[in-house]
């Protein structure tokens, strides 16, 4: 009598994966290393995700979708663009270090593949689509999104170091550029 295959916790492979990229960088992220840090075969990793890039692109898309949920929850019932804005930069400054190394994987995993970076150029011009930039607050916002991105990059990078309290403010006068308390209750 042949036994149950195994399943395979795929939400637990891309957690391995997370750590080996954090760890080693993208570049030691391959199928061999992910299988020894996920404690299953080789070709059950080949199985769940097919090709290295179609690794990436599910490591990108969670981290992407919890992401989004964290911005949808912090801008509320208003999902205009600058609430969205609002919401990205609130989600964004209450960020963690373990999110900052968690990112700064992520982005160089994204690098390294050109699909990911088109979708991701994609994704960024969404994000400021729904800003009319002939209309002040709005192009406020657009700032507002740009510096805070710009922070959180060279933060997850460790190329700025900002203690708790010096994060928080920056990012409190980015919310207030955006338009938080002006049009809507603060985040």
């Amino acid at each position: 009598m042949a036994g149950r295959p195994r399943s395979i916790d795929r939400d637990k492979v891309l957690d391995a994966a997370e750590g080996i990229v954090v760890e080693s960088g993208a570049a030691g992220l391959s199928f061999e290393a992910l299988a020894r840090a996920a404690g299953i075969t080789k070709s059950g990793v080949q199985y769940c995700f097919g090709t290295k890039e179609n690794l990436i692109r599910a490591m990108i898309e969670r981290w992407g979708n919890g992401f989004e949920a964290e911005v949808t929850a912090h801008a509320g019932a208003d999902q205009s663009p600058r609430a969205i804005i609002r919401g990205h930069l609130a989600a964004s400054r209450d960020s963690d270090e373990a999110e900052h190394s968690r990112s700064a994987a992520m982005m160089t995993a994204l690098l390294q593949s050109p699909d990911q970076v088109a979708s991701t150029r994609i994704w960024y011009t969404q994000r400021l689509a729904g800003l009319d930039m002939e209309n002040e607050a709005d192009r406020k916002a657009a700032l507002a999104f740009l510096a805070g991105e710009g922070a959180f990059l060279l933060k997850a990078f460790g190329l700025i170091d900002l203690t708790q309290a010096q994060w928080a403010a920056l990012f409190s006068d980015m919310l207030a550029l955006a338009g938080e308390g002006k049009d809507k209750a603060p985040l």
